[in-house]
């Protein structure tokens, strides 16, 4: 069995998976006998994300294994492909998202007590769904509120393979364009902006008041946010 037609194989299941395959799930591709070692098969995943250099997709691991996807660099421009809007989220929602991952497990109350406003039902319910984020627990004390942290799904969202590879909170500084401010600890920290993003943009200033629906908001000016998942796939 030749490097090529390993090469090959592993490509071909990328593209058609829809989503990152761990090498596990890979080796599976071969049969018993000519089955390469996951050390090899480690080796032609690299040998093919060196042909990918220079390219419009690369080879990206996250943790759910790996993905062939579109440059970061490419993906405003690919996305026209896909008229519809992208799915937009509130200041709100994206503040809370960066608190569950920065201080994980954390519960509801302690996001109201840093953000310092009540935390709507709706931004909870949205990320959950979303699968980004799941109650990994229970915090002992009266009334055992749950505790909340991130998924392997947020992680291939936004291109990690780990939560090590979240920025440190200094670099968030940088985000002027987003514009929020979280009093996480020392510092004060704008949204995450997490490797493999595609890119984040604010709307006009303001941002909407909690009370209000934090799903998915109507392309207008109300301060919320526009995000797009990890630079585009190649589904296949």
């Amino acid at each position: 069995m030749s490097d090529t037609y390993v090469r090959n194989l592993i490509e071909a299941a990328l593209l058609a998976a829809g989503g990152p395959l761990p090498v596990a799930e890979l080796l599976r591709l071969f049969d018993e006998p000519q089955r390469p070692s996951a050390p090899a098969l480690r080796g032609a995943l690299a040998a093919l994300a060196a042909e990918y250099a220079g390219r419009g997709i690369e080879l990206k691991e996250t943790a759910g294994g790996f993905r062939i996807q579109v440059r970061r660099e490419l993906a405003p421009q690919i996305s026209r492909l896909w008229p519809e809007r992208a799915a937009r989220y509130s200041r709100a929602l994206l503040e809370t998202l960066a608190l569950i991952a920065y201080r994980q497990p954390i519960t509801r109350a302690e996001i109201e007590a840093v953000r310092g406003v009540t935390v709507n039902p709706n931004i909870i319910r949205t990320v959950i769904e979303r699968n980004w984020v799941r109650v990994v627990g229970h915090r002992d004390v009266p009334g055992h509120p749950e505790l909340l942290g991130t998924t392997r799904e947020f992680l291939d969202y936004f291109g990690l393979r780990s939560l090590d590879e979240l920025p440190p909170l200094a670099e968030l500084r940088s985000l002027g364009e987003v514009n929020l401010q979280l009093a996480l600890g020392a510092d004060a920290a704008g949204v995450m902006a997490a490797d493999g993003a595609a890119g984040v943009g604010a709307d006009a200033a303001g941002a909407p008041e909690d009370g209000a629906d934090e799903d998915e908001l109507s392309a207008q000016g109300d301060g919320s946010v526009e995000m797009v998942a990890g630079p585009a796939q190649l589904d296949g």
